[in-house]
């Protein structure tokens, strides 16, 4: 499934910074995002508009598989308080290759440009990705993408057995042998 991201460059009253980046929302792509071929996998960033609180940034070019393998990391996030998608994104200083045409000139304005890179929704690849210091943020997951989850979860999924752990006591002393 291909999907895109909107991320917000949000404006905060702050002496030491100015702004702020957050992914807003995960959409699916059909394709009425851009005029990009869908078989095209490459990210691409255009601007949508601007207000008193910041401005918003559309990304595409997403795409998710689920594995079999990763079905714990996704039983684990549906079966948070919140479930979420988890963007993992950069601060890139040469947004050329991510930016469209028109919107590159108000993207080469500022020296960093937060672009999305990974999308999932897997907390164990979100935690690996936070362990290698990625930025990682956790956008709401809808009832419907929540629910498609959940299938593939109850098909795949299946908790390892609890193993019983003998008490030492039971263990049986350990001697060295005697002469």
């Amino acid at each position: 499934m291909r999907f895109a991201v909107l991320m917000r460059k949000q404006f905060i009253d702050n002496p030491w910074i100015s702004f702020r980046w957050a992914p807003q929302e995960v959409l699916p792509d059909f394709g009425q995002f851009s005029s990009t071929s869908i078989s095209d996998n490459k990210i691409s960033g255009q601007f949508l508009g601007r207000d008193d609180q910041g401005e918003s940034w559309l990304f595409t070019g997403y795409e998710l598989n689920l594995f079999p393998d990763e079905a714990e990391g996704y039983y684990l996030n549906l079966s948070a308080t919140l479930p979420a998608w988890f963007v993992m994104w950069r601060l890139e200083e040469d947004v050329e290759r991510y930016i469209d045409g028109q919107s590159i000139e108000l993207a080469k304005s500022d020296p960093s440009f937060a672009i999305p890179h990974r999308i999932c929704v897997s907390y164990n690849e979100a935690g690996r990705l936070l362990d290698g210091g990625e930025s990682v943020d956790s956008v709401p997951l809808t009832p419907e993408h929540a629910s498609w989850l959940q299938e593939f979860v109850n098909e795949h999924y299946r908790p390892e057995p609890k193993k019983r752990h003998r008490p030492a006591s039971f263990k049986g002393a350990d001697r060295s042998a005697e002469d």
